[in-house]
């Protein structure tokens, strides 16, 4: 349940929860969704459930047998905080990630209300980046509950792109992804909706990385932006 990651922001997956439900637009063509019905497939046995959530209690101190730093994505599979996912059993991943402080952990979220309900009972150890994901205008407001959040550093990570997204509130934000979709299906991501997220970045200060341009040929498209990559990373903590 965990692996290095070909994730260009990331170096290796942490998976205690696998499963998820579609809540929104960018969920359409779930890439963790793909890879899990595949897996069940395969007969996989983690994967028996194919795509339903599904706890795995016996990876939780996988990390902690981890001793060179890592940035680590958690549940790349999964959305930690799906509403069937016991609260006790998000206390126990984060009982973790405060252990295993020599790590750098990378939480991603769709569910950034229940992100904003659960924070007064979560304890935020420095080394766990909060991010959420925001397709489109339509849910931007994901930002608002994650800048509630008593999170050190809080990210966007704006993947599948799919519309633009002007006059965005970073106040408070620490690093920006942007990506486009990619496989069968792949929306497309026009370069203008990129370049202003990278210019409201460049204003407020706020670190960009962009990952790919995705399409049905993600590594023919690749990831540069203007003829150079960006790879720019938050800064610790304030």
């Amino acid at each position: 349940m965990a692996n290095d990651s070909k994730i260009e922001w990331t170096d290796a997956t942490w998976n205690p929860v696998t499963g998820c439900t579609k809540v929104s637009a960018g969920c359409a063509h779930c890439y963790a969704e793909h890879m899990a019905k595949r897996l069940q497939a395969m007969g996989q046995p983690r994967y028996v459930n194919g795509f339903r959530v599904t706890l795995h209690g016996d990876v939780l101190e996988l990390p902690l047998r981890w001793k060179k730093p890592r940035k680590i994505f958690v549940d790349s599979m999964g959305d930690l905080f799906h509403a069937d996912v016991p609260l006790s059993f998000i206390l126990d991943v984060f009982a973790v990630m405060r252990r295993a402080d020599w790590h750098t952990f990378q939480v991603l979220t769709k569910r950034a209300e229940l992100l904003r309900k659960l924070d007064p009972v979560l304890e935020w150890p420095p080394n766990v980046w909060m991010g959420v994901s925001v397709e489109n205008a339509d849910y931007v407001e994901r930002i608002d509950h994650l800048r509630s959040s008593h999170a050190g550093i809080k990210f966007l990570s704006f993947e599948p792109l799919l519309g633009p997204l002007p006059a965005l509130d970073l106040d408070n934000i620490d690093w920006v992804i942007v990506g486009g979709e990619s496989g069968p299906g792949a929306r497309p991501m026009e370069r203008e909706w990129v370049v202003d997220i990278r210019r409201q970045c460049q204003r407020a200060g706020v670190p960009f990385f962009f990952k790919q341009w995705g399409g049905v040929h993600k590594k023919q498209a690749g990831r540069l932006l203007d003829d150079r990559t960006h790879d720019a990373m938050p800064a610790k903590p304030r």
